[in-house]
């Protein structure tokens, strides 16, 4: 399927345009978190081993002609000249080896040479540089890891007061080998006693860190030369902007099944543990699950297409695994499946399947009620949480009455609401990164009758205004938006429109601060053939700005109402990057806003504020903030064993206060009776008189750590605790919707205040 912008002689019409904040993940219905392999292989098969990488015609190809266009079309387009391949190199070092624990400076000073020629490699369509670059760092990776193992066989001193520095971001490159072992000393020592403060015996731990470290070379052994020429090609995009990325053949498919939220096949989620690949998740109605045969934890050893033999995947790379189970809708595949309740010797299971069209549900909008009390009145939030933007460009290109698309589901959910009587509404856009623009546009639109939502101007200054031109409202009552820094791009093209109608509030905290918009590239079309497959550029072709004339670019959307931050703004969001468009403002759009909230704002603010204060949960979570700022500021961990255990108690010790006080275990007994602050106020608490239910930490707070990564643990026990979390306590969402309960609160019993704030509502007046 192709959703791409077409082409012809360097002049190309835009279409499809998506604003996202960082680059897309992939899609979570047996999709591979990996790069792709060379797509235009016909058969997907085991990566080679060889340490060794080459490149080959078409990704040289396809690096000539991204720069042509990327030089020419990027809204800040930038020479390709020796002043930017100086970026590049630095870009690609630092995607290599961000952390700087692999490469010395001896390794930079042999490469001092190539600072200049990146842009000769592209323009002589000579790749052998980057790739040179790459095999050192491949060797020095193996040389770390056979270091490290090699220091398990050695004992730890744990009672010196040794330090070691978390982010090595900013350090300097490691001046010769024995700083550099020094440095993974300390991160096996860490290793080590991260294992032992969890309770792990040393042998126990010796061979799990031994496993781990085997791991990582294996994993590094199964990239290829499409995964090496994908990292130098964003090295390259990144090095002009931030938000412009090249994406590889299969990277391009799996964001169009992003996107549109779907994709044909059996419906499994899929992991690599060792060399098997695991059934993590079985889609509800998916062919997987309807066979009755698979389980979650059995481990897929072959694949065959019809009746084909089987391929043997034991070993493979999981996207080359997923290529392989992947196809098209009413296709045959059979799977050969050792049993996840069985060792390894267990009797294989075959389990052929028709591949069907599998909805990604997880990534579509949900709907919920938290039901609020205040002084014996319940109040009805409804919150739609949306965590992307998506439709589907294809079916929406093709004419297709049923595409689907977030504005068309929130619509649904909104009707929903409606019937089922809330008082307010909450749109949860918490870590929602972007998505379609039209989408952002048109889900806007069913909050205000018609008008101009977002303007864009182009690197040519031309500015065009995208308006909402479908009459009438979905949603005609009190809203609110719900962000923090994680809402990005058509998250802040939403937020900043439902702020500069004044349509509803926007709670949280400060958003991402990506104002660009990007659109698909297809490189393809330079391809001198349909075999050869060049990939994709996302790239920046326009800036956007909110209609009052400012953009959302670096500053983001801030919200009305405050909720503590819990990101480090430093380290995350558009501001932290060094070569971030800037600021600037436009001459406003023609829009009359619908409302004016500034009248609720100060008064919802200290009710927030008074609640908050007296709300332990709230004060654990600020706890956790405070410690991890703190953290993040020092840089360092002690690796003295007493002085992490000291750490560890004092977080034990928080963690059963919390547990205690979600299952209404204790009372504070300076906690008000009445008032803002009182236990009335928020949803509806534990009820003393029932049996107590199992308790789960608040939402955001820290996990104990155990010491192992996801694929060290159980699957069973990594998914109940993933179950966990999930289920956990949102003390901001819920904070959230005390918000919105205040605001109803206060518009139904002052009405001359809801006819000022809100005039094209009518507020029916409170009992």
């Amino acid at each position: 399927m192709k959703k791409h912008v077409l082409i012809a002689a360097m002049a190309f019409a835009m279409s499809a345009h998506v604003v996202t904040a960082q680059p897309e993940k992939s899609a979570a219905i047996a999709t591979p978190a990996a790069p792709a392999k060379p797509a235009d292989s016909k058969k997907a098969a085991p990566a080679p081993s060889s340490l060794e990488m080459k490149p080959i015609a078409a990704q040289t190809q396809a690096a000539l002609w991204a720069s042509r266009v990327l030089g020419r079309y990027h809204y800040s387009p930038v020479p390709l000249d020796d002043a930017m391949s100086v970026k590049i190199f630095d870009s690609y070092f630092d995607g290599l080896d961000g952390e700087k624990l692999y490469f010395v400076q001896a390794d930079l000073d042999h490469f001092a040479a190539l600072r200049t020629q990146m842009d000769d490699a592209i323009n002589n369509e000579d790749l052998t540089a980057p790739f040179a670059i790459y095999n050192l760092y491949q060797k020095r990776f193996a040389e770390r890891m056979a270091y490290a193992r090699g220091l398990l066989k050695t004992k730890f001193d744990f009672t010196s007061d040794e330090t070691m520095e978390l982010d090595r971001e900013k350090a300097a490159w490691a001046k010769n080998e024995d700083e550099i072992r020094d440095l993974w000393r300390k991160r096996v020592k860490n290793d080590w006693l991260r294992l032992k403060l969890a309770g792990k015996d040393d042998k126990s731990i010796r061979e799990t860190l031994d496993k781990r470290y085997d791991n990582y070379v294996n994993r590094i052994r199964k990239l290829n030369n499409e995964d090496v020429f994908q990292m130098f090609m964003n090295a390259y995009a990144t090095a002009i902007e931030p938000h412009t990325n090249y994406l590889g053949p299969r990277s391009a498919d799996n964001f169009d099944i992003a996107m549109r939220l779907s994709l044909e096949g059996i419906g499994c989620v899929l992991q690599s543990r060792d060399d098997y690949t695991i059934i993590r998740e079985i889609v509800p109605g998916s062919p997987a699950d309807k066979s009755g045969k698979l389980k979650v934890g059995d481990r897929i050893v072959g694949v065959a297409q019809g009746d084909k033999p089987f391929v043997d995947v034991l070993g493979w790379r999981l996207d080359d695994v997923v290529a392989l189970v992947r196809g098209e809708k009413g296709s045959t595949v059979r799977l050969d499946v050792i049993p996840g309740d069985g060792g390894v010797d267990a009797k294989h299971v075959t389990v052929a399947m028709v591949r069907n069209k599998i909805s990604m549900e997880e990534q579509a909008a949900k709907k919920s009620i938290i039901k609020v009390k205040e002084n014996g009145v319940e109040r009805r939030i409804g919150v739609i949480s949306l965590p992307t933007f998506y439709q589907d460009f294809e079916a929406r290109r093709k004419g297709d009455r049923d595409f689907r698309s977030a504005t068309r589901d929130v619509e649904r959910i909104l009707t929903e609401l409606k019937k089922e009587k809330v008082d307010n509404v909450l749109i949860d856009l918490r870590n929602n990164g972007g998505g379609s623009l039209t989408e952002a546009v048109e889900l806007t639109g069913l909050f205000i009758d018609k008008g101009p939502v977002v303007m864009q101007r182009t690197a040519e200054g031309r500015v065009e205004v995208e308006s909402d031109t479908k009459p009438g409202l979905a949603w005609d009552g009190p809203m609110g938006v719900l962000i923090n820094r994680g809402s990005a791009s058509a998250s802040e093209i939403f937020a900043a429109a439902i702020q500069d109608y004044g349509r509803g509030l926007v709670i949280g905290e400060p958003s991402f601060g990506k104002g660009t918009v990007q659109t698909l590239i297809d490189l393809d079309r330079f391809a001198p053939n349909e075999k050869m497959r060049y990939g994709e550029l996302k790239m920046t072709i326009a800036q956007f700005f909110r209609i009052n004339g400012g953009t959302t670019q670096l500053r983001g959307v801030t919200p009305d109402i405050k909720l503590p931050v819990l990101t480090d703004m430093d380290t995350f969001g558009e501001s932290s990057y060094d070569n971030a468009l800037p600021w600037v403002a436009i001459k406003p759009a023609q829009y009359m806003p619908l409302g004016d909230l500034k009248e609720l704002v100060a008064p919802l603010q200290k009710r927030h504020e008074e609640r908050i204060a007296n709300d332990k949960d709230f004060q654990f979570l600020q706890e956790d903030i405070n410690e991890v700022l703190k953290l993040r500021k020092e840089n360092v961990i002690s690796l003295n064993e007493t002085v992490r255990r000291k750490e560890r108690d004092a977080q034990d010790a928080r963690s059963k206060l919390r547990e205690a006080r979600l299952a209404g275990v204790s009372v504070n007994q300076d906690e008000p009776a009445s008032g803002p602050g009182s236990a009335e106020k928020r949803a509806e608490g534990p009820d003393p008189t029932k049996p107590k239910k199992s308790v789960v930490a608040v939402r955001g707070t820290p996990r104990q750590d155990d010491g192992l990564q996801g694929d060290e643990r159980d699957l069973q026990a990594e998914l109940a605790a993933e179950k966990a979390a999930k289920d956990a306590k949102d003390v901001l969402l819920q904070e959230a919707a005390n918000i919105l309960a205040d605001e109803v609160g206060m518009l139904k019993t002052d009405t001359r205040m809801a006819s000022r704030v809100m005039p094209y509502m009518t507020v029916v007046q409170s009992k």
